[in-house]
C-alpha cells in the first residue's frame, strides 16, 4: 500500500508543477506576443527581406540601365518620319581590363561547375530511385518511384543541355576575349 501511495503522490506531483509552470509561462508569453504586436504597429512599412535569389551575383551581360534622376528632363522624341534608328544602349562601355575578364571568366565557369554538380545529384538520385523500384513489390509504390525517377530523368536531361549551353558560352568568352587580344592568364 505505501508504494502505491507513494507511485500516486509523485505522479500527482509531477502533474502539478507540470501545470503550474505552464500558467506560469503562459502570461510572461501573452505579454511577449502583444509587444510585438505593438511593435509592428509602430514600425509601419516592413522591411526588406534579402534572400539567397536576391543576392545572387550577376554577370556584366545582365546588368540593367539606371533608372534616369528623377529631376532629369526627358527628350522628346523627333517629329521627322525618317525611319527609326536601332536603339542602342545609352550606357558606356565598361573597362575592358583584366577585372573585367577574369570576373566574366569565372561567373561563367562558376554557373557551368553547379550545373556539373547538380548533374551528379540527380544521377546519383536517378540510381537510389532506380534500385529502391527494383526492390518493391508493391505495385502502387513501384508506380510512385517509377514517376519521379521519370521526373528525375527528365531534369537531368534538361540539365544536361545546360551544360552544354554554359560550355559554350564558357569557350564564346574565350573566344572573344583571344580575339579583343586579352591576355590568356586573364582568362584562366
Amino acid at each position: 500500500m505505501t508504494r502505491y501511495f507513494w507511485t500516486r503522490f509523485s505522479f500527482a506531483a509531477v502533474l502539478a508543477t507540470g501545470l503550474l509552470s505552464a500558467t506560469a509561462d503562459a502570461q510572461p508569453l501573452a505579454d511577449v506576443a502583444r509587444k510585438e504586436d505593438a511593435r509592428r504597429k509602430q514600425q509601419g512599412k516592413p522591411v526588406k527581406v534579402y534572400t539567397n535569389d536576391s543576392l545572387s551575383p550577376t554577370t556584366p551581360s545582365t546588368l540593367t540601365p539606371a533608372a534616369p534622376a528623377p529631376g532629369a528632363a526627358a527628350t522628346p522624341a523627333p517629329a521627322s518620319p525618317e525611319p527609326s534608328k536601332p536603339a542602342t544602349d545609352a550606357r558606356p562601355e565598361p573597362e575592358k581590363g583584366e577585372k573585367y575578364w577574369k570576373e566574366r571568366v569565372a561567373a561563367a565557369r562558376a554557373e557551368l561547375e553547379r550545373s556539373k554538380t547538380f548533374a551528379a545529384a540527380l544521377e546519383s538520385r536517378i540510381g537510389a530511385l532506380t534500385l529502391d523500384f527494383v526492390n518493391r513489390d508493391d505495385p502502387a509504390q513501384r508506380a510512385v518511384v517509377e514517376q519521379n525517377r521519370q521526373k528525375a530523368v527528365a531534369e537531368l536531361e534538361r540539365v544536361q543541355r545546360d551544360i552544354a549551353a554554359q560550355t559554350k558560352a564558357v569557350s564564346d568568352i574565350e573566344e572573344e576575349g583571344r580575339k579583343a587580344g586579352v591576355p590568356a592568364g586573364w582568362l584562366r
